[in-house]
């Protein structure tokens, strides 16, 4: 197909519009069928992968973040997430210039 062709350009724009459509009639039907099912009570999301039970127990340990990533195998971006719903604020050290105890 030349893209110089005006119903060329024309069929392949009419194609994008009906595809987007589709799709967006699509989404809505299933954001309507999930409501459905959490009012009927049939929808409970996601079950979590991760125990954050077990993430818990490790921070009041002692464990670092870095320590639990490893010893959990989880991502270093999944571990600070919940760290973040559990409440836990990480310590940062500030070092001031020229206190480096050199």
């Amino acid at each position: 197909m030349e893209d110089s062709d005006p119903m060329a350009v024309l069929q392949l724009q009419l194609m994008g519009a009906f595809a987007e459509f589709e799709r967006r009639i699509i989404k809505k039907r299933q954001k309507e069928g999930v409501q459905a099912a959490k009012a009927a009570g049939k929808y409970q999301g996601r079950k979590p992968s991760i125990d954050r039970d077990e993430v818990q127990l490790l921070i009041n340990a002692g464990y670092k973040p870095s320590q639990i990533q490893k010893r959990m195998g989880i991502s270093k971006s999944s571990t600070y997430a919940i760290l973040k719903q559990l409440g836990y604020e990480p310590k940062t050290e500030i070092v001031k210039a020229g206190d480096d105890g050199l």
